[in-house]
């Protein structure tokens, strides 16, 4: 079982530091496919260029249903874009991006090139080495009070991005925000497409394509991960998983809102890259995260968690932070699945 997280195992001491920029970002771009994506989706294509490489979209892995405008997908491009930077920064180069560098060419969401030489800075250092232990971890976690110093740390991580973010504590506060959670379930399992298309990314951690959610995420064994998808398609458990993520959110030691001025291609990439360096933010302190995105995906909720939440931005991601137990990581796909040479031969 350990070969299905061999992506996870990177050694810094391989980094070709005398090669040329091309071996450099082939190797950095192992960092960048451990970013989070829904669902596991994985939705992110890399084109290798002499002096970088581009970020381009990978939208036969969208879902149409729960993310029908590919907000979600961009996202998660942006938070694999975030790794890809922290990582460059660990080995000495700041990295130069260019959001959306073709307007006829919607797919191509980034070029990357190397900047100047740079010495990392220790939140640098911390955040590159928690790439590897990041975890999505769908546990209870105790209530506590937040690490000295970690609130602050990650307000200026979403506010780099231009990015909004609340972070709740107040039991008062978090019992209203884990009602809409609640809310998003019970409308979201009402929906035979929402279902049919969750139970489509629940497979195996040893299934080929080394994508999707195994069944251990939904407390089972990973063995039973297709029984798993049979009974998600099958039953509405929407008052059941309501019921369970309310009392999940309420209980957690806080409770996590990022928001956008703006709701486009642009400010979800930077959505994605605040992600990137408030995930990694956490997990250097010894705490972990989970999804609570429910009252986003769904838009007669979106208002109100907005409101609830106390943004003035759009809000694009909700999320909840505190201690866990370790856990084994999500699979990915090898580097050399998500290459191409030219796309419009990668996608059809």
């Amino acid at each position: 079982m350990a070969d299905a997280f061999i992506e996870w195992q990177i050694d810094p001491r391989d980094h070709p530091g005398r090669g040329t920029a091309e071996e450099r970002i082939r190797f950095l771009l192992g960092y960048a496919i451990l970013a989070p994506s829904g669902h596991n989706t994985q939705p992110w294509l890399f084109r290798v260029r002499p002096d970088g490489v581009d970020l381009i979209a990978d939208r036969t892995r969208c879902l149409p249903v729960v993310d029908p405008f590919d907000r979600a997908l961009v996202i998660s491009c942006g938070a694999a874009l975030g790794h890809l930077r922290t990582a460059m920064r660990f080995f000495g180069s700041d990295a130069c991006i260019e959001l959306l560098p073709d307007a006829n060419d919607a797919d191509l969401l980034a070029r990357v090139t190397f900047g100047d030489a740079i010495t990392p800075s220790s939140r640098d250092v911390a955040r590159f080495h928690a790439i590897t232990r990041r975890r999505t971890t769908r546990k209870r976690y105790p209530d506590e009070p937040l690490p000295e110093g970690l609130g602050a740390e990650l307000l200026a991580a979403a506010a780099y991005e231009g990015c909004e973010l609340s972070i709740l504590v107040d039991a008062q506060r978090k019992r209203a925000v884990a009602a809409l959670v609640a809310d998003g379930d019970r409308a979201q399992f009402a929906d035979p497409a929402f279902r049919r298309e969750l139970a489509s990314w629940v497979h195996s951690r040893r299934a080929a394509t080394r994508d999707g959610m195994s069944g251990a995420a939904f407390g089972m064994p990973d063995v039973l991960s297709a029984v798993g998808g049979l009974v998600i398609r099958t039953f509405d458990m929407g008052d059941r998983q309501g019921a369970t993520d309310e009392a999940i959110a309420t209980g957690s030691p806080a409770l996590l809102a990022l928001a956008t001025a703006h709701d486009d291609p642009p400010a979800w990439l930077h959505a994605g890259m605040a992600l990137s360096s408030i995930l990694l933010s956490v997990t250097a302190a010894g705490w972990t995260s989970a999804y609570l995105n429910q009252p986003i995906e769904t838009d007669a909720l979106r208002p109100r968690l907005r409101a609830t939440a106390g943004l003035a931005g759009h809000p694009q991601l909700l999320f909840r932070i505190g201690r866990a137990q370790p856990i084994d990581p999500a699979v990915r796909r090898v580097v050399s699945e998500v290459l191409v040479e030219d796309r419009r031969h990668a996608i059809p």
